[in-house]
């Protein structure tokens, strides 16, 4: 009897971590760029900036630990998950990164408390 096509025997577990880390990865990319990109703003607006120390601090930490994430992505991404000698291995690695991806989540969010700019239609509003 042939496994039905939706069913575990057909998943290959290999295939999908390497997809899996792949998304990881683009996401990573995506979110560097959006912090080189705010970190650019905050240079050009200067020190003058009400939290200039504290955002560049802040994306300085972030884009570190994207850089980690992202090596510790290419180095699961490069693994076989089906073989058993790299399982206990990788598990640590993925649980590593997971921990590293909240930590660049939590910074984010200080960035974009910290960022926020009173331009345009809030520039005119009076909080």
């Amino acid at each position: 009897m042939l496994p039905s096509p939706g069913s575990a025997s057909n998943l290959n577990m290999n295939l999908y971590a390497t997809k899996k880390t792949a998304a990881e990865g683009m996401l990573d990319i995506a979110l560097f760029l959006a912090n080189i990109t705010h970190m650019k703003t905050v240079i050009e607006q200067g020190a003058g900036y009400r939290y200039y120390i504290a955002v560049l601090t802040l994306i300085s930490f972030s884009l570190a630990l994207q850089i980690v994430a992202g090596v510790l992505i290419i180095i699961i991404a490069r693994r076989d998950v089906s073989e058993e000698s790299n399982q206990k291995r990788l598990d640590g690695l993925n649980n590593t990164t997971t921990i590293i991806i909240f930590l660049i989540f939590v910074t984010n969010i200080f960035i974009s408390v910290f960022g926020m700019e009173r331009t345009g239609l809030f520039a005119r509003m009076h909080f």
